[in-house]
């Protein structure tokens, strides 16, 4: 629907049917004369440089890439002689339509994150906007497109003519795939798809505010004053009643624990959903979340660990430290007193906070944050484990199956190196990795 620009940011494009899809809507609306800037992170384009420089190549494309790898092939040489530099990632997602409408969230571009195909899946929320703050959206994206940790592709790849139509588009098995054919009669058929090209969708009206962090974060050079941490608790406030946390990836550290005790001790009640460690083959990162848990159930905390999604033995791929990719769970959203809410790219971890540059939304709504703690609710009872102390102050994972109650003695559905992994990890002193 486009008809002027596309200004599209992400931290993942996968290489797969969804990402091809997308690819060949960018190109397709280039064809028709619509402007397309196209802003990746290095980081996950593996293997994606000849899909890049065809898209490049169109006149009304153009690609750009954050804190890009000078080694394309053994990514690993880069973080042993530049890991200052690269080991900090633009994490945002971001899709402007004509300057009129976009999409922000949680969600990369891969069949995962879009319901495609038949493996794991992930949980993801986004929200689409429209109205002043798309404003706000297309400036962020403007200072990103300009700075100094992005570079142009000719400056990161040799540039080389080629045919750009047999390039992007999807090749002829794909086309045919069954699961490709499925996938695109289920967005035909999608609700929202049709309400959204009728002019029918619902809408909800609220005051909203964009938070994004300074792109020289990505040097580590922005102004602490300016990362999204402390600025998201002064526009969200101070919660009164409650607050729901959903985080994919839940490292606390020894502030936000305070912080979260703080709140408990004023009558707040505080629940959070993250990752359980069968949902989440990133060990490393549930350690940092593991050591906190018994002193946030002492205090009152309310804690639910997501069941795995997928089958078992069937994890989803681990993109690494620096990746925020294999678990089950990958919204980050909070609502505080069913009044506020926070939808973004956010995790509640170091990273995010310190060292990736993020963003999302804060939006003052009722009936949107009564939505997300209704739905908090729901996975509570139907696809998460309860947390809770028994008398001896070990750990419990509690389910309810027909009425019945089911408890875990240990991290279920994992196994003991696992378990063991994550007791040793979370004594080494790396949680600001995290």
């Amino acid at each position: 629907m486009a008809e002027q620009t596309l200004d599209v940011q992400y931290y993942i494009w996968e290489d797969d049917m969804s990402g091809r899809l997308l690819f060949q809507a960018l190109f397709d609306a280039a064809q028709r004369g619509v402007r397309v800037r196209l802003l990746l992170d290095d980081n996950n384009t593996i293997g994606m440089d000849d899909t890049l420089r065809a898209m490049n190549a169109h006149p009304n494309i153009e690609v750009r890439l954050f804190n890009p790898f000078s080694f394309r092939t053994l990514r690993a040489l880069g973080y042993l002689t530049d890991f200052a530099r690269l080991n900090r990632r633009m994490h945002n997602k971001s899709f402007i339509v004509d300057g009129e409408a976009t999409i922000i969230g949680g969600r990369n571009v891969g069949d995962a994150y879009f319901g495609a195909g038949e493996q794991p899946l992930f949980s993801d929320l986004d929200v689409l906007a429209i109205g002043p703050v798309v404003e706000d959206v297309t400036r962020d994206f403007e200072r990103y497109w300009n700075s100094r940790c992005v570079s142009t592709l000719q400056d990161v790849l040799q540039l080389d003519a080629e045919d750009i139509n047999e390039r992007v588009r999807l090749p002829k098995a794909w086309e045919d795939d069954p699961v490709t054919q499925r996938y695109l009669e289920r967005l035909d058929s999608s609700t929202f798809a049709t309400n959204l090209e009728a002019g029918t969708l619902k809408l909800v009206w609220a005051r909203t505010r964009l938070l994004s962090d300074d792109p020289r974060k990505g040097m580590g050079k922005a102004r602490s004053h300016t990362l999204l941490p402390q600025r998201m608790l002064d526009a969200i406030g101070q919660p009164q009643e409650e607050i729901d946390i959903i985080s994919s990836y839940f490292v606390p550290t020894r502030a936000g624990v305070a912080w979260l005790l703080g709140l408990v001790r004023k009558g707040v009640k505080v629940a959070i959903l993250t990752n359980s460690l069968a949902a989440n083959d990133v060990a490393v990162v549930h350690a940092g979340y593991a050591r906190w848990r018994k002193k946030l159930l002492r205090h009152g905390v309310e804690l639910y660990e997501l069941k795995p999604q997928h089958p078992a033995g069937a994890l989803p791929h681990d993109r690494g430290l620096t990746g925020n990719s294999g678990s089950s769970l990958h919204a980050k959203t909070f609502s505080v007193d069913r009044h506020k809410l926070f939808i973004g790219s956010f995790n509640f971890d170091p990273r995010s906070a310190m060292l990736n540059t993020e963003m999302g939304f804060v939006i003052e709504s009722n009936e949107l944050a009564g939505k997300i703690h209704t739905r908090f609710a729901q996975s509570q009872r139907e696809a998460a484990w309860a947390l809770r102390l028994d008398k001896w102050g070990r750990i419990n994972w509690v389910e309810q199956q027909e009425g019945n109650e089911i408890v875990w003695k240990k991290e279920p559905k994992t196994r003991l190196w696992q378990r063991v992994l994550v007791r040793l990890v979370y004594r080494l002193p790396i949680e600001w990795l995290l």
